[in-house]
């Protein structure tokens, strides 16, 4: 018998209908993964499950009974909790305050409200010791890692002994650790009878942990697999976007041109032992390894963000100042972070400043009116060119989506007139399988251009969907290197892990 049901649940907002006519249902130990693109329907489900949003037809049950939830507390007391990708916490509270708040144990008379604060710690760290992390229960949230942070959120729906449990991208900002100690929580509350929802981009992720699962696309339920282990990946990509996978790599072979870039013997404090590498002009060159294999170390000492040591980059022949990021910029070479968030924009300022912003340096003739004209000119021509999602330029980017987000920071380096080099590390993190094609569609178009590509990756199939040839690190070497006819996932984890080992990899 199910404990969890959608029935026909539909919801609209003003000229978008979110949802339409949404049924499935999810049973008691079970792990039910959602999957679909971002705008999917997913997150209103979620919303409208934790009281949230109300819908505007159909019926939400539990154990068979018709159930309507006006906040998020009542759907807490019907035993409902939802863990956001947007965490609900007070920064100002400690760890032992946030995990209990609304129920915190009080000294002498609850009706004088004094809290004990010693029997609150007390509680919750016997919790976290419990469920396996390490965290000081007087912290506060402030001085947290947003890792640590997303931890505090799942003890506290542990210890509110919900029988169902939501969690929404719960593993974007979790370490390797961390995700092994979410993995163990959600197997032990599967074992304990308990439903849970799991939303992720991650496929590895979904067949790691759900055993069955229900794609959306466009606010309505495609299917739902009651075996997801049986289901191709193949298939479940084509489900969520109407695509089959090889289109949604989209690769092209190109005309590649002479060797156009080379780094001789890069070394720096944390990468010792000299790197050397070169690639054609057109090429897209792809780089994988393990967690702490040293990557984005190699990109920083590329880019001038890290200090060499030692070791020379050249471009087309000429050698490239390692004077710092500006050097880089003015000689060609572009760096699209890891995190896009920090390092990538600037959050509250409009979509067209960000995609202005580096090439002001090169200065506009006509004064600050004509200026302002050509920046929103330039502005809406990448809008349009690289279907950025926003309702105008003027847009804060904080709001756009981690795709739409990505894009934005792709225009401003396209913006950019001597545009030799192209570094992207991690360039599809947190996004959706039909953004991820649009990201892809746009960096083929820039290799075609005679550009160099470098992308880095942690997820093995986009690296060999897309590049040319794939260069392995391991811990702050080069490994090895594979021509993309020779590229395979068992011979990239055979270079990347210490054993040589691919079963090692099961989790990274």
């Amino acid at each position: 018998m199910s404990v969890l049901q959608f029935d026909n649940i539909t919801k609209t907002f003003p000229g978008v209908k979110a949802l339409n006519g949404v049924s499935f249902e999810a049973r008691p130990g079970q792990v039910m993964g959602l999957l679909g693109e971002n705008g999917a329907g997913k997150s209103t489900l979620l919303k409208i499950l934790g009281g949230q949003y109300r819908p505007d037809g159909g019926r939400l049950l539990l154990d068979g009974r018709e159930r309507h939830f006006g906040s998020a507390g009542d759907a807490i007391r019907a035993g409902v909790t939802i863990i956001h990708q947007e965490l609900q916490y007070v920064a100002e509270l400690t760890v032992a305050e946030n995990v209990l708040l609304g129920r915190l144990p009080t000294r002498f008379s609850t009706r004088f409200g004094l809290v004990d604060h010693q029997a609150a710690r007390k509680l919750v760290a016997e919790q976290l010791a419990n469920i396996g992390v390490d965290l000081d229960p007087a912290a506060r949230l402030s001085e947290l890692s947003i890792a640590q942070r997303q931890m505090v959120e799942i003890c506290k729906a542990v210890m509110q002994d919900a029988r169902v449990i939501a969690f929404d991208e719960p593993t974007s900002s979790l370490s390797h650790r961390e995700t092994e100690i979410l993995f163990r929580l959600v197997r032990r509350l599967r074992a304990e009878g308990r439903t849970l929802i799991y939303i992720s981009h991650r496929l590895e992720e979904l067949y790691e942990l759900c055993d069955a699962c229900t794609i959306f696309r466009d606010g309505r339920k495609i299917v739902t697999h009651e075996v997801m282990a049986e289901v191709p990946r193949e298939r479940l990509i084509a489900d969520m976007v109407g695509r089959e996978l090889q289109d949604i790599y989209d690769y092209r072979a190109r005309q590649q041109g002479p060797v156009r870039l080379e780094a001789r013997g890069l070394h720096s404090a944390r990468l010792p032992e000299p790197l050397s590498f070169a690639m054609r002009g057109g090429e897209m060159l792809g780089f994988f390894g393990l967690v702490g294999a040293g990557r984005s170390e190699l990109m920083r000492l590329l880019y001038g963000a890290d200090a060499r040591r030692g070791g020379e980059v050249l471009l087309d022949g000429q050698p490239v100042s390692s004077a710092g990021p500006s050097a880089a910029i003015a000689a060609g070479i572009v760096l699209c972070p890891e995190d896009r968030k920090e390092q990538g924009i600037l959050a509250h300022s409009s979509v067209a400043e960000n995609i202005n912003i580096s090439c002001r340096r090169h200065g506009l003739a006509g004064g600050v009116f004509l200026r302002h004209r050509q920046e929103a000119r330039r502005a809406d021509d990448f809008i349009r060119k690289l279907r950025i999602k926003t309702p105008s330029r003027e847009q804060e980017t904080r709001l756009l989506s981690g795709g739409n987000q990505q894009k934005v920071i792709l225009a401003r380096w396209l913006a950019e007139p001597g545009l030799k080099v192209l570094i992207l590390d991690e360039p599809t993190r947190g996004i959706d399988v039909g953004a991820k094609n649009e990201i892809y569609r746009i960096i083929h178009d820039v290799a075609a251009t005679g550009c160099c590509v470098i992308v880095i990756s942690s997820e093995l199939p986009e690296v060999l969907g897309i590049a040319d040839r794939l260069i392995v690190m391991r811990d702050g070497r080069i490994s090895g290197e594979l021509a993309r006819e020779q590229a395979s996932e068992t011979a990239a984890l055979a270079l990347a892990l210490p054993d040589g080992n691919p079963g090692a990899a099961a989790l990274h």
